[in-house]
């Protein structure tokens, strides 16, 4: 388990870069103008996020059975390859 959750803030975070800009954004109408190519991401997420992607399940499911899986593979090779090298 990490000790911080999240990474670090950006220094244009910190000065108050980003929230500017993204108020800008917002006044000039850009945001709205962007909303339709941004459905299909947005769906995605919410996909993602109602079946637990994201959480500690989905999250062994995609990172840890895969390297169990990988080492079983490689436990399993080996067997074959002790087991052939020593009946020849």
């Amino acid at each position: 388990m990490k000790l911080f959750r999240y990474r670090r803030s950006s220094l244009k975070s910190l000065f108050g870069i980003t929230k500017a800009k993204k108020q800008v954004k917002k006044e000039w109408g850009i945001t709205a103008a962007m909303k339709p190519f941004r459905f299909w991401t947005n769906t995605k997420r919410r996909f993602k996020r109602k079946i637990g992607y994201e959480s500690e399940g989905g999250r062994l499911i995609r990172n840890g059975l895969r390297r169990l899986v990988g080492g079983l593979w490689a436990v399993i090779i080996n067997i074959i390859l002790t087991y052939s090298i020593g009946i020849t």
